[in-house]
């Protein structure tokens, strides 16, 4: 493949990655087409501006991510990082705080 055309692929994909639109493409794929898939970046403040703007305490916070209140608390403190798919979902909460919803109507209900 053209190096020309293998760029303006991969930069179409990119957009559409950015823009959420669901794509097939493998890993593999991905890396043959320079995809960068970004590192989530959510620091201590962004936690905590997270929390406080669902109102929800430290506590009611860790039971809807499933997670314990102590790691919510060394979050907010900066003293630990979250990891994995808790640091995405956080990314998710700060992009659309009603995400989670659901889990707190559902712990009123049953």
């Amino acid at each position: 493949m053209r190096k020309s055309i293998k760029k303006a692929i991969g930069n179409t994909v990119q957009d559409l990655l950015k823009r959420g639109i669901k794509t097939s493409f493998t890993e593999k794929e991905l890396k043959e087409l320079e995809v960068e898939i970004p590192e989530v970046e959510i620091s201590a403040k962004d936690i905590q501006k997270i929390r406080e703007r669902i109102k929800l305490s430290q506590s009611v916070f860790a039971k809807v991510l499933n997670v314990s209140p102590s790691s919510v608390r060394q979050w907010e403190q900066g003293k630990k990082n979250p990891t994995g798919s808790t640091k995405v979902l956080l990314e998710l909460l700060k992009k659309n705080p009603d995400i989670l919803n659901y889990r707190i109507e559902s712990s009123i209900q049953g």
